[in-house]
């Protein structure tokens, strides 16, 4: 008698013959000018049950175990390739994002949920905790193949809100998922401000601690493995201990696993750098393979002929939550921060949703919400039109910002952006007026970066500009968060006479 294996080989063929097509028509879709995270999306949808491929799948917890597992990967993947002073750049206008930030993005979509779609108010608040926060997986992946440069500013508070917003979009989704429910029951003081605060307290507090902690902690093993093991056993360090056990770790104390995961990698890479840029390559692989798993799976889960009913409804609420309620949540956050008006409008364009909202809406299956398929599928909708619109445009959005640093290599672009004359940075501001005849600023008496930093009030970064009477100073090079030298751009000789 021979054992018949089919119940394994017939399964394990259906999934790598998906992802394989999905990574292939991934590579195609990017060409195009697609996000490569829509084609894994999409070729889920028709492997699906509304699909040609026909398949019926409705397992939640094995897409939630999937999917939790793929953004510890991404996560931790993103923190490894965070210097440590750009961190510093991006942190404080990351931080007000992720938290002030994704809790009035959640109250304005609320709003428009209520309205178009006609959800009750605790479930309207529900979804907009879901598709409130940035997707780490697509902002990491489709900023590094977007084909520009973005200024320092700009790039690093979009990575570390992404990586650090998660954990206030899933304790917003729990909170307000346990109040629809008490709402639900009759008993809607079941949460005390008390215990809502303590918990926030604990998610933040917990993953602080433990990302940054056990990060050290591991810094200072893994030169000693890295010199006794080739890089692949350091690479299984990297994601079984350092990744998937920190996580595991911070959830089951009740602190937010993916700040943990996301904090533990900039510590190793601020301690240990040669040792992470040499596992960085591997990891893009395990990236990419999570990301195409996860997408496919999260499609295989939706219903196409179920949203027939409430498409444009849905459509309206992506719109409302690109075009009104990110705008107006980013603005509120980063005006105050000295952001220039073009640089709030790209990081609101780039407010894109991914596989964190629709792992998240999950959730309410999992507390049987009454209105649970709702979310999902409005969810689903919000993430497809995000990925279409704002995931295919990143790279020409940026340009017509003007957020973008030239390349190097482009001389032209260099002295277009920088001016034709490179000063130093310890050039007096009034040696350079008496030279160039320009008016005195006040505080002339100190230099070009001093100068810089105090007119900026922020700490500077490369592509500032700063307008010196009728020219344009530009931080043109840094190093180690000092700068170094300088772009003069002067006023053309017809713009220069009275």
């Amino acid at each position: 008698m021979t054992l018949n294996l089919d119940f394994l080989s017939l399964p394990l063929l259906g999934a790598s013959a998906l992802i394989f097509v999905s990574v292939l028509v991934g590579v195609f879709s990017k060409r195009l000018g697609f996000s490569f995270l829509l084609a894994f999306l999409v070729t889920g949808m028709l492997a699906g049950v509304d699909g040609p491929g026909g398949l019926v799948f409705d397992d939640y917890r094995l897409s939630f175990w999937v999917g939790n597992i793929a953004l510890v990967i991404i996560l931790l993947d993103g923190g490894l390739r965070t210097d440590f002073p750009r961190f510093r750049t991006g942190l404080k206008p990351a931080l007000v994002l992720a938290s002030l930030g994704v809790l009035l993005t959640a109250g304005f979509t609320a709003v428009a949920a209520v309205y178009l779609l006609k959800l009750s108010w605790p479930s309207a608040w529900v979804l907009g905790a879901i598709v409130g926060s940035t997707d780490a997986a697509a902002v990491f992946s489709l900023l590094k193949t977007s084909g520009v440069q973005l200024s320092e500013r700009v790039a690093t508070t979009l990575e570390i809100e992404s990586g650090m917003n998660d954990p206030m979009a899933v304790y917003l989704t729990l909170t307000l998922i346990a109040l629809a429910s008490a709402a639900g029951t009759g008993t809607g003081d079941a949460l005390s401000f008390a215990a809502i605060a303590s918990s926030l307290l604990a998610q933040f507090g917990w993953g602080a601690l433990l990302g940054i902690g056990i990060g050290r902690v591991f810094a200072l093993g893994l030169p000693r493995i890295h010199q006794l093991e080739e890089s692949g056993a350091v690479i299984a360090l990297l994601l079984a201990m350092a990744g998937l056990a920190t996580f595991a770790l911070t959830t089951w104390v009740g602190g937010s696993g993916f700040l943990a995961v996301y904090l533990l990698g900039i510590v190793l890479n601020r301690r240990v750098p040669n040792i992470v840029r040499s596992a960085l390559s591997a990891l893009d692989g395990y990236a990419w393979l999570s990301q195409a798993l996860m997408f496919v799976l999260l499609g295989l889960l939706v219903t196409p002929s179920e949203i027939d009913g409430f498409a444009w409804p849905a459509l309206g609420v992506a719109a409302v939550l690109m075009f009104v309620a990110r705008p107006l949540a980013v603005g509120v956050c980063l005006a105050p921060l000295r952001f220039t008006p073009r640089e709030i409008l790209y990081i609101a364009w780039v407010g894109l949703r991914g596989a964190v909202p629709i792992v998240l809406a999950i959730f309410p299956f999992m507390a049987n919400l009454p209105e649970a398929r709702l979310i999902f599928n409005v969810a689903f909708v919000v993430v497809l039109a995000s990925l279409l619109l704002q995931g295919g445009t990143i790279g020409w959005f940026a340009q017509r910002m003007g957020v973008v640093l030239p390349d190097e290599n482009d001389t032209s672009a260099v002295r277009a952006r920088f001016g034709d004359f490179v000063l130093q940075a310890n050039t007096r501001v009034t040696d350079l007026c008496d030279f160039y005849g320009l008016q005195m600023p006040p505080d002339a008496d100190l230099c070009v970066d001093a100068w810089l930093a105090k007119v900026i009030m922020r700490p500077v970064v490369v592509g500032d500009q700063v307008a010196l009477d009728r020219a344009e100073l530009s931080v043109r090079t840094m190093s180690d968060g000092v700068v170094k030298t300088v772009g003069l751009k002067l006023p053309a000789p017809s713009d220069a006479v009275d």
